[in-house]
């Protein structure tokens, strides 16, 4: 068995784990990267949020051709299986693997393809897939190992019938009807590609709303476009146990209802990939969920170890996972960046998209700040107008005598993209943080960014 030694070994190469062998390669530490697939990128380049957004980004194509009366003077409506768009994704998806892969070979970054254990809080013991076990002895270890759709025993996810956010990818058709279990981000997603596809869609939210961490406004725009769109919503509902058929899936309810779909697409939590790392060997115990907890360095109760990205929990997100684990590094080493990542844009993309940074209303008012509200609609720009983007819109919070921007809420197409101009804003220090800054700004026009100057007339016009 070959012993190799680094500065720095890490377990995982999602977003979290690339971000900290970059940043800890470009301060000149000899490192090595575990891969328990054969290619790199992690769950966030095969399984999540870019075979998810490639697919969302098809259908939404798809939509647009056939609800626009321009191309009816080309041909009739289209209709596009569920596979056939996954193909998109999968091109997308060998074009990320490339080119993250090339990021390793630049940064001379050793890659290890196989499932890594602790053997000491210094020596990982990995079962390389090609040369067989190997030891990686270094200095520091960073668990990056991100996390997997969670899956209740009581639910048979081997049946054809059933699928978690991970195996729906493997999807071979495109079903008539689908249940989807789970109303958070990822529910609320598939259930826009779905319906997008013309798959009717039952939502089941065991929670009073979806998305609740979000502004009510906004929270209300998505569940009335999602049902007009044909995606029916049935909150507070939990299931009892599920039915399968060679014919489809029956999902029984505590309520006593029994709902009838072709399929079942449970994405209800995930939980942290620990189980088999060996953290019994270092005294290192996750949580129920398989999260690991750690300090604002992001160590770990062990003090050589730490960990960054979904493994960690909260927030989740491909964003802030890879800015997770730059501060990993740079907090390792004492270099430059090593803060604890506590303020992250929140991206939702269903159809359409959601955006959002900063504090909501239902916050301000039991926080009991006075604020008060700008908005614009997207119907009013012409920049949507151009594009027949009409739906959606953007709302400043901004406090009454201060004119601080407090938070900054969209929904409708590039949401994702317009939020960080606000975000921007918010992060200026003192008296630079102004909805001042939208009124005496020129933006180009038509644009979808105008839309802040038009929010910032609507909310200055409420309190001068």
């Amino acid at each position: 068995m070959t012993t190799r030694h680094y500065d720095v070994v890490v377990l995982g190469t999602g977003p979290a784990g690339e971000g900290a062998a970059m940043n800890a390669a470009k301060a000149g530490k000899r490192v090595a990267v575990v891969e328990a697939s054969p290619k790199v990128g992690g769950s966030c380049t095969h399984l999540g949020t870019i075979p998810s957004k490639a697919l969302r980004h098809a259908v939404k194509e798809i939509i647009a051709f056939n609800t626009n009366p321009m191309f009816r003077d080309i041909g009739e409506p289209r209709w596009f299986s569920f596979p056939k768009v996954l193909n998109r994704a999968n091109k997308v998806i060998d074009k990320q693997v490339m080119g993250r892969t090339e990021y390793y070979a630049r940064n001379r970054i050793d890659i290890f393809f196989g499932r890594g254990r602790f053997k000491d809080a210094n020596t990982i013991e990995v079962n390389t897939y090609e040369r067989g076990p190997e030891l990686l002895v270094a200095e520091k270890v960073v668990i990056a190992t991100g996390s997997r759709p969670y899956r209740p025993e009581n639910i048979d996810f081997d049946h054809p019938r059933i699928y978690c956010s991970d195996t729906i990818l493997s999807l071979s058709h495109t079903p008539r009807s689908l249940i989807i279990y789970g109303a958070g981000v990822i529910g609320s997603e598939y259930a826009s590609i779905f319906c997008g596809l013309g798959v009717r869609v039952e939502l089941i939210n065991p929670g009073k709303k979806l998305l609740s961490f979000l502004d009510d406004e906004i929270t209300d725009a998505l569940s009335y476009h999602l049902r007009d769109s044909g995606v029916l919503i049935r909150h507070n509902e939990t299931y009892d146990s599920v039915e399968t058929t060679e014919r489809g899936v029956v999902m029984h309810m505590t309520s006593g209802k029994k709902l009838r779909a072709d399929a079942l697409l449970f994405c209800n939590g995930r939980s942290g990939n620990t189980k088999d790392l060996g953290l019994d060997a270092i005294g290192l115990e996750a949580n129920a969920r398989g999260q690991l907890a750690v300090n604002d360095t992001y160590q770990t109760q062990v003090d050589n170890v730490y960990a960054a990205g979904d493994v960690i929990g909260w927030p989740s997100l491909a964003s802030a996972a890879y800015d997770q684990g730059r501060a990993v590094a740079a907090n390792m080493f004492g270099i430059e960046g090593g803060h604890f990542i506590s303020e992250v844009p929140t991206g939702i993309y269903t159809i359409p998209e959601i955006s959002s940074v900063g504090k909501t209303e239902a916050e301000l008012t039991s926080e009991k700040v006075p604020y008060e509200v700008g908005r614009a609609f997207f119907k009013n720009t012409a920049r949507a107008q151009i594009t027949d983007e009409a739906v959606g819109m953007l709302k400043i919070l901004f406090h009454r005598e201060s004119l601080e921007i407090l938070g900054i809420h969209c929904f409708g197409d590039q949401a994702s993209e317009i939020v960080h101009i606000g975000q921007a804003i918010m992060k200026q220090p003192g008296e630079q943080n102004t909805l001042k800054y939208f009124l005496n700004t020129t933006f180009n026009y038509p644009t979808m960014a105008e839309a802040y100057r038009v929010a910032a007339l609507n909310g200055f016009n409420r309190v001068f």
